[in-house]
């Protein structure tokens, strides 16, 4: 597994126990959406995108150590990829997300190489 793909550890501002639910999403490149789910599980922490009216009808996983700083006051939450490498990202499956190793090695490979 990636080093540090799935926690929160690099995230600048985030503080453990913080509810991100409906926080926005900002990418490198401008607005992705607003948080939808999110987990701090070890290993396994990640937020789920929905992407509203930009990929209509679409929900991205992120994982953790995709985000680069958290505000808590603007709660707004900055993650280190551009828009289009979240448009081209794994499809998000939920029945697959928590449970699946191969899907979350793709998620990983995808947005953090080696996993």
């Amino acid at each position: 597994m990636t080093s540090g793909m799935w926690d929160y550890g690099k995230a600048e501002g985030w503080t453990p126990g913080t509810d991100l639910t409906g926080y926005r999403v900002e990418a490198e490149d401008g607005h992705i959406g607003k948080v939808d789910k999110h987990t701090e599980e070890v290993d396994s922490a990640h937020i789920v995108v929905d992407t509203g009216p930009w990929i209509f009808g679409h929900e991205v996983l992120l994982p953790a150590g995709t985000i680069r700083r958290v505000d808590t006051a603007e709660r707004t939450v900055w993650v280190n990829r551009t828009k289009d490498e979240v448009k081209n990202s794994p499809a998000y499956d939920r029945d697959r997300h928590t449970d699946d190793p191969d899907y979350r090695r793709a998620i990983g490979g995808y947005y953090g190489g080696v996993v």
